[in-house]
Parts: C-alpha cells; sequence; structure tokens
C-alpha cells in the first residue's frame, strides 16, 4: 500500500489531523510518540503529508492547503491559487464550459477550473499523480466536476471538449528544461492539440523566447505579488499575435501596443522599475510612453522620468543622488545620511547585493536604494527611495 492509500484511511485521516501543526523541531518526539500506537509506516507518510502541507499554503491558502494531498513535486510545480483563477476565469469569459486539463499534476488548475463552475477532465500519465489529483478533487467537494484519468495525454481524445489547457513538464533529470521542445509534452504537440480546439491555454516558461511563439497565439505573461509566475499561450481569444502582461492581485492588463524602443536620455528625478511581467512581454516602450519618460541605457530596463506619474505597471523611486560606481563613495555617502537599511537593487550589474552591502555596512536608522545599473554604458549607482502615495502632490510639476 502507498502513503497516500495508507493516509486515505480512517486512521490515516485522523493521523493527519493531529500532526496537522508539528513544527520540524517537534517531528522525532511527535513520531517516537505516535509510533506506539500506529504502523511506522503510516506515521511517516503523516508527518511527511504535514510538512506538504505546510509548504504549500503559500500557494494554496491554509484552507486548501490543510486538506489537498501533496508530492513533493506536486508542490514545486503547481500553479499558485491565484494565477489558476484568473486563467479559469478568462476560460470562462470565453464561454468555455468543459476543459480538457493535459499533464493535470496534482489537480490545483482543475479545481480552480471546477471552482468557475467549469467541468474538467483532469489526465495525467504517473498513476501517484493522478491518484492525488483524484484525493484533491474528492477532499474539496469537487468530484462532480472532476474527472481524473490516469492516461497518456497524447493519446487522449480532446474533441468533445471547450478547451484544452496544457501544462507540459518544464523539469528533467537535470533539473529545469529551456528548451520549449524538451517540455513532455513538447510545446509543438501542445500548440498542434491547441490549433484543434475552440479555445486553449498553453501554460509555458515566462523566459521563453518571443521568437518561438505561434503567429495564432495571444502570448501573456503573470506575475502575482510582484514575481513573474508564467507564461500563457492562448488560441481562440480572437486576438492572435497579441502581447499582454498581467499582474496580480487585480488583474491589472497592460495591453502590447507594437511600440519602438524608448530613446535614451539623461537620468530624471524619478526612476521607474517595470513588473517583472512587462519586461518578460517586452513592454516597457508601453511604460515609458505612459510616464513620460525614456531608458537610462539601451539594454536596461529601468525607465527615467522628470515627473511622478503612478502607474500600476512599474514602481517609481525619486533619485537623490548620481555617481560612477564606487563603493567607498557610497560607503561615505550612506555614512553621512546615516542609511541603516539599504536596498540594494542590479540591472547590467555583475556586483552581487549581498556582497555591496557587507562592503558599505550600511548603519542608521535611515533607509535608501541604490541601484546598480548603467547609464549610456557606463557602470552607474542611483541613490533614492520608493515614491510613497503622498508624495507626488509635493512634486514639482
Amino acid at each position: 500500500m502507498n502513503d497516500l492509500a495508507l493516509l486515505l484511511t480512517p486512521e490515516g485521516r485522523a493521523l493527519l489531523d493531529e500532526v496537522r501543526d508539528t513544527e520540524p523541531a517537534q517531528e522525532l518526539a511527535v513520531a517516537t510518540r505516535l509510533r506506539r500506537d500506529h504502523p511506522a509506516e503510516l506515521v511517516s507518510a503523516a508527518l511527511g503529508q504535514a510538512r506538504l502541507r505546510q509548504r504549500a499554503v503559500a500557494k494554496f491558502g491554509a484552507e486548501d492547503a490543510g486538506r489537498m494531498f501533496f508530492t513533493p513535486n506536486g508542490v514545486e510545480q503547481s500553479t499558485r491559487t491565484s494565477v489558476a483563477t484568473y486563467r479559469a476565469r478568462r476560460l470562462k469569459e470565453l464561454g468555455v464550459t468543459c476543459v480538457a486539463d493535459l499533464c493535470c499534476g496534482i489537480g490545483g488548475d482543475a479545481v480552480a477550473l471546477a471552482r468557475a463552475g467549469i467541468r474538467v477532465l483532469a489526465v495525467d500519465r504517473d498513476p501517484l499523480t493522478a491518484a492525488v489529483a483524484r484525493a484533491n478533487a474528492e477532499a474539496l467537494g469537487l468530484a462532480g466536476l472532476i474527472e481524473v484519468r490516469e492516461a497518456d495525454v497524447t493519446e487522449v481524445d480532446t474533441a468533445g471538449y471547450d478547451a484544452v489547457f496544457v501544462d507540459p513538464a518544464r523539469r528533467g533529470g537535470r533539473g529545469r528544461v529551456f528548451d520549449p521542445e524538451a517540455y513532455s509534452p513538447p510545446l509543438s504537440w501542445a500548440v498542434e492539440t491547441a490549433a484543434r480546439a475552440p479555445h486553449a491555454a498553453l501554460k509555458i516558461a515566462p523566459g521563453i523566447p518571443h521568437e518561438v511563439v505561434p503567429a495564432a497565439a495571444e502570448a501573456e505573461w503573470i506575475s502575482d505579488g510582484g514575481d513573474v509566475k508564467e507564461a500563457v499561450l492562448w488560441f481562440g481569444t480572437g486576438a492572435p499575435g497579441a502581447v499582454r502582461a498581467t499582474l496580480l492581485p487585480g488583474p491589472r492588463t497592460l495591453l502590447g501596443r507594437g511600440l519602438p524602443d524608448p530613446a535614451v536620455r539623461p537620468v530624471g528625478r524619478y526612476l521607474y522599475e517595470p513588473d517583472g511581467a512587462v519586461i518578460r512581454a517586452h513592454l516597457v516602450a508601453e511604460v515609458a510612453e505612459e510616464v513620460g519618460g525614456g531608458l537610462l541605457d539601451a539594454t536596461i530596463a529601468y525607465v527615467t522620468a522628470d515627473e511622478p506619474r503612478p502607474t500600476p505597471y512599474a514602481t517609481a523611486y525619486e533619485i537623490t543622488d548620481r555617481m560612477p560606481f564606487n563603493v567607498k563613495k557610497l560607503k561615505a555617502l550612506l555614512r553621512e545620511r546615516e542609511v541603516g537599511t539599504l536596498t540594494v537593487k542590479k540591472r547590467g550589474s555583475a556586483v552581487e547585493p549581498e556582497e555591496l552591502r557587507r562592503k558599505v555596512r550600511p548603519q542608521g536608522p535611515n533607509a535608501a536604494t541604490v541601484f546598480l545599473t548603467r547609464v549610456a554604458g557606463a557602470p552607474t549607482m542611483l541613490i533614492g527611495a520608493p515614491v510613497r502615495a503622498g508624495d507626488r502632490a509635493s512634486a514639482p510639476g
């Protein structure tokens, strides 16, 4: 009997409830105590599952994570609930009522789709993964909307479904896979499958080269809380060739308008750091136009401007100092300003933030942000602070 089967028994479920809040430092003592009354294999399985559930809270929230079942790979590779919910909502808005979820993993995306009122066929070829997906559908009360099938996705007939969702494996025996044709299944197969469906969404790595995006697809890059999570190739949205960056929570979506690269201009009073999804989507020009700015350097995705213009697609900083890269001068400036909290950001610099912090040894009650970057090709340090919500009224106009 495998670990999942043990945990699905009444004894296993009761034990899971008992070890739910076990801290890592307590595990040995808890295991020793529980093995007096329960099989050692079951105790180990319950404690292991409790650890996975604790890790899964960041993606699924405490309520769902506390009821679901996980594998180590499932926790690592599953979609964050906020992102899965956003995608499910887009499919629902397209009129989708049933989806073939291919490479479903532990069922996180299937759960989001079902909660949007969409019927789901969830397919995975790994027996344990499929069993975990089935257990999760039941645990969350969604078994009536989610059918889990253990099968090779390339052999599944999707003709009867309004849409297909494909989340190919992007990890191999040596770690993360960057070549889309090395995905399992390959991106080319997923694109062919998408072309046969009325609608489709293909989850891909956010670092995918733009030149391999099919002309028939709408490409979307998604971030959550400022962290880029994934890219999605959409088919059947009526917007082939479109590019968008979507920021969660929100959602806030920036649509590409095919603007040329912004001009390089002198450093202004304000620096804008575009969201990672905006950068991945190659939409820095749209942000630059929105804030009336240009680039610090032709190869760096920092926008500079003379005025603070609020935008959800970039974080604004007021720049107080600019100097060539020089650790001693930076250290002296920070000491003079009594800066003890130093945020180090870099683009186009080989210097590691922790290394710089160690060298300047910031001390004092004040805070500052230093940008290690290039300005018109020259290594430069820009010092400033984030623009707060109420700062705009006092800024020069």
